[in-house]
């Protein structure tokens, strides 16, 4: 019998993405299963965000966008799961009936269930590849859900939970089977890496967990994202910096560096613990890329502050750096004590020159590779184009290099090649292929 086609569409950040590959590797016997939308689904599962109100409004807009291809005829179920739904699945259900039903972020079992699953048991590691929505040679592996931090402006722990690590055997166990079907590149993910282990072994575990993936075989590249400043495990650098298989690239969301805002904040760090630590970093790993993610205009960031947070950018010169306006979330700590009296035009403002800010590091820095020579990892290729990466560049989010298709006829996605870098703009790299 022909099966149903079922789209998995996920909104939100890379570990939502890594549940709709979970859900997809459990059901795909049942399913034609596709991680976007071609048109022809049956089933449309929406995987949704509910992090902060423009990942909000997305999701709601995508679900209105759903339920009229519903009521055209177009598809003939809507599920509605993730975080968003977390957090208002009762009044999702009121306000909009035509969805056939909601699940929450503890609710996958039962999505499971109605999908006749073969591996409804989410504690059960799938014993075959996972599923990928990304290109096959690179993926993302979530080593633990929730948060333990309760930073005042997050809702993720109110949404996610306690802090759960996953065994460390499941996540070798993982990598294998990828590494085994042809993946290459694991980027490592959490709401916050630093924390992995404290929960099940009493220790910080996860230099120890770095080490036993980059012993896998076949594995090219390690890269941890969303490591948090508070308990950083500071042996991950010497590992960093010894072991090929670990990029020279880290992801510290950091968030403000004004002593008052960072309390505010109830971030656990101050400026000066702050400063050690990137130290530190750049010490023991020369060369190593660095990523953070800033927050501005939150309740009580004076221009003093904002301006301590501008000299902060400029005389750090991140490698890669992201800006998000402060919008107050129902639950959280800010949103009970806080007022949130910074106009949304005054937010953008400062949001945008430290943007500004950051593109005119990000072109000096490009501009000192040209004449280097690095690996890449090729993506796709768009045009005329080889579109790749470097170690220090992650998915998505970061830096590419672009090579000529007709310099470089023996490139193919997947591949890893050495070029030299020609020229450089402020997020993307010219390159031709050396030996």
């Amino acid at each position: 019998m022909k099966k149903k086609k079922l789209s998995i569409i996920t909104l939100g950040c890379s570990k939502n993405l890594v549940d709709s590959e979970d859900i997809a590797t459990r059901i795909h016997s049942k399913y034609d299963v596709a991680f976007e939308d071609n048109g022809d689904a049956d089933i449309v599962l929406l995987n949704t965000c509910g992090f902060i109100l423009d990942a909000k409004q997305e999701s709601i807009d995508t679900i209105m966008e759903y339920i009229r291809l519903k009521n055209e005829g177009a598809i003939e179920r809507l599920f509605v799961f993730g975080c968003l739904v977390e957090r208002y699945k009762k009044e999702l259900e009121a306000d909009i009936p035509e969805v056939d039903e909601f699940f929450g972020v503890n609710d996958l079992p039962t999505i499971l269930d109605r999908l006749d699953a073969d591996y409804p048991d989410l504690k059960v590691p799938v014993q075959e590849p996972r599923m990928l929505s990304t290109p096959k040679h690179t993926a993302y592996i979530k080593i633990a859900e929730g948060c333990d931090r309760y930073c005042a402006f997050c809702a993720i722990p109110y949404i996610r939970g306690r802090y759960v690590s996953r065994p460390m055997e499941d996540i070798v166990g993982e990598v294998t089977r990828l590494a085994d079907s042809g993946t290459r590149e694991f980027n490592i993910i959490a709401q916050d890496l630093s924390c992995y282990g404290k929960d099940l072994y009493n220790e910080y575990r996860l230099p120890e967990l770095i080490e036993a993936m980059a012993a896998v075989e076949n594995v090219k590249w390690i890269r941890l994202h969303y490591t948090y400043p508070n308990n950083f495990p500071l042996r991950t650098l010497d590992i960093m910096r010894d072991n090929p298989k670990v990029c020279k690239y880290l992801d510290i969301p950091l968030q403000h560096i004004s002593d008052r805002v960072l309390t505010k904040m109830r971030r656990g760090h101050g400026k000066a613990e702050t400063m050690e630590l990137l130290k530190k970093i750049r010490e023991t790993v020369p060369g190593i890329a660095l990523r953070t993610s800033l927050l501005v205009g939150f309740p009580g960031e004076t221009e003093n502050a904002f301006e301590e947070l501008v000299e902060f950018v400029k005389e750090t010169k991140f490698d890669r750096l992201g800006v998000f306006t402060y919008s107050e979330e129902e639950g959280t700590y800010s949103a009970q004590h806080y007022a949130d009296r910074i106009s949304k035009k005054k937010k953008q403002e400062r949001a945008d020159r430290i943007m500004s800010i950051q593109q005119k590091i990000s072109l000096k820095l490009n501009t000192e590779k040209i004449g280097q020579k690095f690996e890449i990892l090729i993506d796709r290729h768009e045009g005329n184009y080889w579109v790749g990466r470097t170690q220090y560049d992650s998915p998505e989010v970061d830096c590419e290099v672009l090579v000529l298709k007709s310099d470089a006829p023996g490139f193919h996605v997947g591949g890893f090649y050495n070029v030299v870098i020609d020229n450089a703009e402020e997020f993307d790299l010219y390159a031709r292929p050396v030996a």
